[in-house]
């Protein structure tokens, strides 16, 4: 049985909702304009770590060690994300939602385009990757608390009844930041060329996301916050403590949790980051063919994910999550198998099915874990619980390129870490029901 709203903070009633469809749909919209602005600059940094960094910054004799140095400086920005959630979260869950949502998505924009005027070792020497490393561990400390935030803001604002539906819609902001950041990367290649990409190319998209924050500022402005935060507000009844309180009731909900958002988050970032590298560095693939399929994966999954989200409404998002996470079993070795043939049809084929698969639970991600935290500590529950999420995940590229070196050069180790991180989420589905939290309406 699901617990109740008491028995998860302390709180003595539910907050009431009052819900206007229309005003929901609008901050269902600011939230996924604000998420494809995250994603963006966050996907940039995870391709250029694939693609150029490791000769801008990282310069050794080795391409292994400067493609481990890459990675690594990867997986600091995901370190840095449960830091940023748990700043950002108990502000989030003390001063309200939108006002942390402005100061994240600007936090983010301004450090991408830093990075993209960033001068390189020749220029600068040790100083460039010291001060690329800083500017990803701010990046990361933005996000923290950005995807969480968007996600809980536009659930608040929906009917319990079709939380799964708009929950997935700032989900569909991956795809389209992926879209964007691939689509930059391989305009510029084709614009350009490689010589002149590699040397100065790759900064443009980087430099656009300045612009781009002018925008998402100006939509987000417009967001309307979480009725159910303005009730906690006007009653004085904000929780004055929610980092205690969520690791000391909610610690089983965190684990949980986690592991139903790590094929979304980690998944996600084999097939995409450290596929891009397995096929251009050991594969000799051009750079051209494992953007495209990046790109189209990207398109695939906004479908995916639009229909995924109403999977959860009418069966539940741990059911979607248990059974997807099942089917990701399945395909995780044919996915790598397709790969490692370095035929650009069957790659590009391989990379659509491997993250359309994965996108499913994401798409309900939001849904099931705004559902194991109540309103005065979601914020805070959720930003710890997917950005712990997001550590792990960090890793998996940075793993996935180790344990290929060691193997010497086979493609197993990608296959059997998809394979394991989706038993993991589908073990999830099993135990999330019992540990959400019960409302009128909603199916878990």
């Amino acid at each position: 049985m699901a617990i109740n709203d008491s028995t998860a903070t302390g709180v003595d009633q539910q907050v009431p909702r009052i819900v206007d469809e229309n005003v929901t749909r609008k901050v269902a919209l600011a939230a996924l304009v604000g998420t494809a602005l995250e994603w963006y600059d966050f996907f940039l940094f995870t391709t250029a770590a694939a693609l150029v960094f490791n000769a801008q910054y990282f310069v050794s004799d080795d391409p292994f060690v400067a493609a481990m140095s890459s990675f690594a400086t990867l997986a600091v920005g995901f370190v840095a994300r449960p830091i940023g959630g748990f700043i950002f979260g108990s502000l989030g869950d003390k001063v309200g939602r939108k006002k942390i949502l402005m100061v994240t998505i600007v936090g983010i924009g301004v450090v991408t385009g830093l990075i993209g005027l960033l001068p390189n070792y020749m220029t600068i020497g040790v100083a460039a990757p010291i001060i690329l490393v800083a500017l990803r561990i701010l990046q990361g400390l933005a996000v923290g608390g950005e995807w969480s935030g968007a996600v809980i803001i536009a659930v608040e604002n929906a009917p319990v009844a079709k939380r799964a539906r708009y929950a997935a819609l700032p989900q569909i902001g991956s795809p389209i930041g992926t879209i964007l950041s691939s689509g930059g990367f391989f305009g510029m290649l084709y614009l350009v060329g490689q010589t002149n990409f590699d040397a100065w190319g790759w900064r443009i998209p980087f430099v656009a996301a300045i612009p781009l924050l002018a925008i998402s500022m100006w939509i987000r402005s417009r967001l309307s916050e979480s009725p159910e935060f303005e009730a906690l507000m006007e009653a004085g009844e904000t929780e004055h403590a929610p980092i205690r309180g969520v690791l000391k009731n909610s610690w089983r909900q965190i684990l949980v949790g986690m592991c139903s958002a790590l094929l979304g988050i980690g998944g996600f970032y084999l097939i995409t980051s450290f596929v891009v590298y397995y096929g251009t560095k050991v594969l000799k693939m051009p750079y051209e063919t494992l953007l495209l399929g990046s790109l189209l994966a990207a398109v695939f999954e906004i479908f995916v994910l639009i229909w995924a989200g109403r999977m959860g409404e009418k069966y539940g998002a741990s059911k979607v999550i248990l059974w997807d996470g099942v089917a990701s079993a399945l395909v995780a070795v044919p996915v790598f198998l397709a790969i490692n043939t370095a035929n650009p049809v069957l790659v590009i084929g391989a990379m659509i099915i491997g993250v359309a698969t994965l996108s499913i639970p994401y798409a309900v991600s939001g849904t099931a874990l705004t559902a194991l935290f109540a309103t005065r500590v979601r914020y805070t529950g959720v930003a710890i619980t997917s950005n712990s999420a997001g550590v792990i995940s960090g890793f998996v590229p940075l793993i996935a390129t180790a344990l290929v070196a060691a193997s010497g050069n086979s493609f197993w180790p990608g296959a059997i870490i998809l394979l394991v991180v989706s038993i993991m989420t589908a073990m999830s589905g099993i135990f999330l029901p019992a540990l959400s939290i019960e409302e009128e309406g909603m199916k878990h």
